[in-house]
């Protein structure tokens, strides 16, 4: 045996150049591979350069253990990755790379510049500094032999040779960025399982009237409660942005609550907005009894303008019961207390999902259970690794995702390297 062919560098094929496809690909090259990576777009990042409303919530500054309650599904399969290459790591790494970082509201991380674009840059200049060799190709199938993984066949007929597959293809959402579910075709092409796939990180949609009368509408410092409609019990709550649509409910607090709903069956779950959450109820009231004092001779259509957006005072009035044209002077204790549960519990119904193709992230994928999470190694076929949102793992908004995907994508790129 020529113990020389041991001294050889491991060719690796990553196959998709978003964020977990280019850390898999530095980290392999750091490890002495000779990397190709197949991205099937004309350039990579396409997917990282619109996230964060192009600003790019790289990772969160939270510890091990806070990071993985805001994962869902499957947390305890990211344990080594997150020590391999924690969100301290990924922090460092962008510094390094010359993206000076901040840390906002929630302990989000974003580069100074709020500029995505940095991000991409900083890891495409690190892949070409390494060696990386970047091309253009849309992988169809992959080859093996003896059940181990020895190259990749592109949609046009060419070939690429290698001991080591990553498959880093993302998802199912925002399909126009290149990921529209390659890498499920290609684990289904081994064995592999793939499970129920679903959008996660969503707008919701809502048949109410209300939605379409108040499209268009923003609301900012509003408290959220995500709840079951027949037991009243509370899933989710948050603070922050929402807005109406004309089918339903979007903002970052309807999309991270998207994620706490397992089934979307129609009017299962609602929606209840405080709209003044800086008042408690007593508190509210004697501000609204201010307001009426202010306008004691209107109607009480016209003694809202203080207290909510213009475009919502018509709905509450709706759904308070109270005459419109009724003088507020003449307003009564037990209609008062109606109004102010209207204010601080604006109920809104859930009908669904907006389609996947509009999610943040997709839900499902991939079956952990056939992957070594020590090394992001397919159980099923010797050679074949996994990282990204192309794995059956998802978590809430706030910097985790991309973390996932950074985490990943590192420790199945130094594996590949080095197995």
């Amino acid at each position: 045996m020529n113990t020389n062919e041991f001294l050889q560098p491991k060719t690796v094929v990553v196959v998709g150049g978003g964020a977990a496809g280019m850390m898999a690909a530095i980290f392999a090259a750091d490890a002495g591979a000779k990397v190709f990576l197949l991205e099937r777009g004309s350039s990579c990042g396409k997917k990282l350069r619109i996230t964060g409303k192009g600003r790019c919530n790289v990772t969160n500054d939270c510890t091990l253990s806070e990071f993985l309650q805001n994962v869902p599904t499957n947390p305890r399969f990211l344990y080594s990755a997150l020590n391999f290459f924690s969100t301290e790591d990924v922090q460092n790494f962008f510094v390094g790379a010359g993206v000076p970082l901040k840390v906002e509201r929630g302990r989000r991380v974003f580069p100074e510049s709020d500029r995505a674009e940095d991000i991409v840059r900083a890891l495409t200049d690190s892949c070409r500094q390494r060696g990386v060799r970047i091309q253009s190709g849309r992988v169809a199938e992959l080859l093996t032999e003896d059940g181990c993984v020895c190259g990749v066949r592109c949609e046009d007929g060419s070939e690429f040779q290698a001991d080591r597959v990553i498959i880093c293809t993302g998802g199912k959402s925002y399909p126009r960025t290149g990921s529209d579910g390659d890498g499920y075709k290609l684990a289904k092409q081994v064995g592999h399982t793939v499970t129920p796939l679903l959008p996660s990180l969503v707008p919701m949609v809502s048949q109410s009237r209300v939605c379409a009368q108040l499209q268009g509408l923003s609301l900012k410092n509003v408290a959220l409660s995500l709840c079951e409609s027949s037991s009243g019990r509370v899933v989710y709550e948050d603070f922050g942005e929402m807005m109406f649509t004309h089918f339903g409910l979007t903002g970052p607090m309807i999309l991270s609550a998207s994620a706490h709903i397992p089934d979307v069956s129609v009017g299962k779950y609602e929606i209840r907005i405080n709209l003044k959450p800086a008042l408690d109820e007593k508190t509210l009231d004697a501000r609204i009894l201010s307001d009426f004092s202010k306008y004691h001779n209107k109607d009480f259509q016209n003694a809202l303008d203080d207290l909510l957006p213009r475009k919502l005072i018509p709905v509450i009035i709706a759904r308070s019961g109270i005459t419109p044209t009724k003088k507020v002077h003449s307003i009564t204790k037990e209609e008062r207390a109606t109004l102010c549960e209207c204010i601080r519990a604006f109920r809104v119904r859930v009908d669904g999902f907006r389609p996947i193709n509009e999610a943040i992230v997709t839900k499902g994928g991939i079956s952990v259970k056939e992957i070594n999470p020590k090394t992001m190694e397919s159980k099923i076929c010797s050679g074949l690794y996994f990282a990204g949102e192309v794995l059956d793992v998802d978590a809430y908004t706030g910097g985790y995702n991309l973390q996932i995907a950074f985490c990943t994508g590192a420790l199945a790129g130094a594996s590949a390297a080095e197995a």
